[in-house]
């Protein structure tokens, strides 16, 4: 006879931690299986932004929104794409998902002081109250399971593995000149320091690494067993239904029933070659999630009869990367988020020398530019340069802000420096007439304040990206201080929007369209509510928790009895 559960998750990332904690809270006997050695998958690397309107906590930073006027919002953003069944459901229940994981458990969010919605300029977006973060955790109250959480990506630490996030970040570039940042700062290293006396990194975990932390001591603390380095090996079924799994786990394989049902979770395609070839654009791109995102879970449901969503306007959420060989050998993928692209004294080109993207847009849309720009001039790589002033008051990708250690940078070539641009152009292979004609023009668009070519810095999101010190434009100002600096850019996928079709309880479609009794999909393992859009931050997160919440609310009814089945 088989081992038997009521509740099988495969894949411990945020989506999937989640739907294992609502099920416990449930009553459920849940197992939550990961196939590596680390739990919180591509969450754990992320800012662990949770987009959900209308939440209670819209209130906190004094925002008005309502279901209609989200919906609004994301019919504009995302068009004939998605389905808009799974995105009212979100909506409607969103809130509700939130609500029990913090009156329940150690979870706890609170909403951004302004974070816009990234079409701010549309109707229906807000410019706060949608885009949550996780407060700061103490991983020393996790114990022996510390070692547990995923890193963060080292290129997002300081000092050896010290965590930090937007508002550390800011006190500690202020820290000469503000007794309050002096203060925080130096706290912020005092604690580091006496964490690597016992750790081997800083236990003062913020952002995705928060979430994940929050996620896993309540886990924990209802005695949920988390099996990791578990590689699962088929789906069980009997007839159309799905049973249970068969899985590998210290060396021996079990086969595992669930009772009401398995819920894929396991982060999606992106790491998949097959699926990255049939889904993904032709071009040089790399992807900087989790290295669990193997797609396996999803071949094997779609070999158990499921089928993938369609109708998405990509497959893939995208953002401009760099790329670099640590010491280690490893690769690091560098996602250009926030802190450089959109700031004054930077400036994108192409291999021909010119502009082709509006610096200052989402970081999805700065990704599906690249590919659209790429056949009519090469694009990919494209290169993001700054001059001095801009590397020193921002950094340059991997490179931090302050001007100094460039030449390990500079020594392995990621990043490129010339006394002057046309140097500069010469050793990126750019024809120096043209990019000369190129940062001319932008310089006399950055005194004006304002960018007729590609509208730098037109919305609210888009000046939020800037320097809120820089005028007129606080992303637009001349690259005129030498030397100058450039990276590579190239496209990366940061989470998969394909995902397997559910209806609004999770349950995965079938190929004939209807739910396959026994089989939930959440987070990027389910096809995307928005569609392949990115209409704010968080937009992964959020939904993944919602349908998280979903998927468990129906398992533990269809446990209950054969009416809910």
């Amino acid at each position: 006879m088989p081992l038997s559960h009521d509740l099988i998750v495969i894949g411990a990332g945020g989506a999937g931690m989640a739907c294992a904690l609502f099920a416990a809270i449930r009553g459920l006997d849940v197992l939550l299986l990961e196939s590596t050695e680390y739990i919180g998958g591509t969450t754990a690397f992320s800012a662990g932004t949770v987009w959900v309107p209308n939440s209670a906590h819209a209130a906190e930073v004094g925002a008005q929104d309502s279901v209609a006027q989200a919906a609004a919002y994301l019919d504009r953003v995302c068009g004939p794409h998605g389905d808009p069944v799974l995105r009212d459901a979100f909506l409607r229940h969103g809130p509700q998902a939130l609500a029990e994981l913090e009156a329940e458990s150690l979870v706890k969010l609170r909403a951004y002081a302004r974070h816009p919605d990234y079409e701010s300029d549309l109707d229906g977006a807000t410019l706060a109250g949608r885009a949550l973060e996780p407060l700061p955790f103490d991983g020393r109250l996790l114990g022996r399971h510390f070692g547990l959480v995923r890193p963060p990506i080292p290129e997002f630490t300081v000092l050896g593995g010290m965590m930090v996030d937007r508002t550390d970040i800011g006190h500690l570039l202020a820290m000469q000149r503000s007794l309050t940042s002096l203060r925080h700062g130096l706290g912020l290293i005092a604690r580091h320091a006496i964490d690597r006396l016992r750790h081997p990194r800083g236990t003062r975990l913020v952002m995705g690494n928060a979430l994940v932390g929050r996620l896993l001591a309540s886990l924990v603390a209802r005695q949920v067993p988390v099996w990791t380095q578990a590689r699962v090996e088929r789906l069980t079924t009997a007839g159309t239904a799905i049973t249970g799994v068969e899985v590998t786990h210290a060396g021996q394989t079990h086969r595992l029933a669930a009772r009401a049902g398995v819920v894929l979770a396991s982060g999606g395609f992106n790491r998949h070659p097959q699926l990255r070839a049939q889904l993904l654009p032709a071009g040089e791109t790399h992807t900087p999630g989790a290295p669990g995102h193997t797609g396996e879970a999803l071949s094997l449901a779609l070999a158990a009869g499921a089928r993938l969503g369609r109708g998405n306007l990509d497959h893939a959420f995208w953002a401009p990367v760099s790329v670099r060989q640590r010491a280690d050998g490893s690769r690091a993928v560098f996602p250009h988020f926030v802190l450089d692209r959109a700031k004054p004294g930077t400036v994108v080109v192409n291999q021909a020398g010119e502009r082709f993207v509006n610096e200052s847009t989402s970081y999805h849309r700065f990704g599906r530019a690249m590919f659209e720009a790429h056949p009519l001039g090469p694009s990919i790589p494209a290169y993001l340069i700054a001059d001095a002033r801009a590397l020193k008051a921002y950094g340059l990708g991997m490179v931090r802000p302050g001007g100094g250690g460039l030449r390990p940078f500079l020594d392995d070539g990621y990043l490129v420096k010339g006394r002057t641009l046309a140097e500069l152009a010469s050793r990126l292979g750019i024809d120096p007439a043209a990019l000369a004609r190129t940062v001319a023009r932008l310089n006399d668009h950055a005194r004006a304040g304002h960018d007729p070519d590609f509208g730098r810095g037109r919305t609210d999101y888009q000046r939020s990206l800037g320097d809120a010190t820089f005028a007129p434009n606080p992303t637009l100002g001349p690259v005129e201080t030498a030397p100058f600096y450039a990276v590579r850019l190239y496209p990366g996928d940061i989470g998969a929007a394909t995902g397997l079709q559910t209806d609004a309880d999770a349950r995965v479609h079938g190929a004939q369209g209807r739910p396959m009794r026994g089989l939930y999909a959440v987070g990027n393992d389910m096809q995307s509510v928005m569609g392949g859009t990115y209409p704010g931050p968080g937009i992964t997160i959020g939904p993944g928790l919602t349908f998280a919440y979903l998927a468990a609310r129906h398992a533990a009814a269809r446990l209950a009895g054969p009416a809910a089945r």
